[in-house]
């Protein structure tokens, strides 16, 4: 399976300095290293946004937006979440490796070679 096929197709927002919104359509190019159980991506959240969601790559980080606040691991829980789903994996395949509290995350993924 495609990692995040259904977005590769679909019409994505990328946020660009200074252009405002873009419309991108075709394949994202999605930055990942391999581990031995599967890939690390780095991700870049955006809390409390109007709807929940990946937006694009924005240098070399996959931004994800999300609707829930920062406060006590929700937005945690809801990244996880989108991840897993956009991946087509278990959540308990999705872990945040590094950056918990913080915007900026490295996400491992298990079960998954490529993207």
């Amino acid at each position: 399976m495609d990692l995040f096929r259904h977005i590769r197709h679909s019409f994505l927002w990328i946020y660009n300095a200074g252009a405002g919104r873009e419309q991108l359509k075709g394949k994202m190019q999605i930055p990942f290293r391999t581990t031995k159980d599967g890939i690390v991506i780095e991700v870049k959240v955006e809390t409390r946004a109007s709807k929940k969601g990946i937006a694009g790559v924005l240098d070399d980080v996959l931004k994800v937006k999300l609707t829930a606040p920062p406060v006590e691991g929700e937005a945690n829980e809801q990244l996880i979440g989108v991840i897993a789903e956009a991946a087509g994996v278990r959540k308990g395949s999705v872990r945040i490796v590094r950056g918990r509290s913080s915007k900026r995350k490295t996400v491992e993924i298990k079960g998954v070679k490529s993207i």
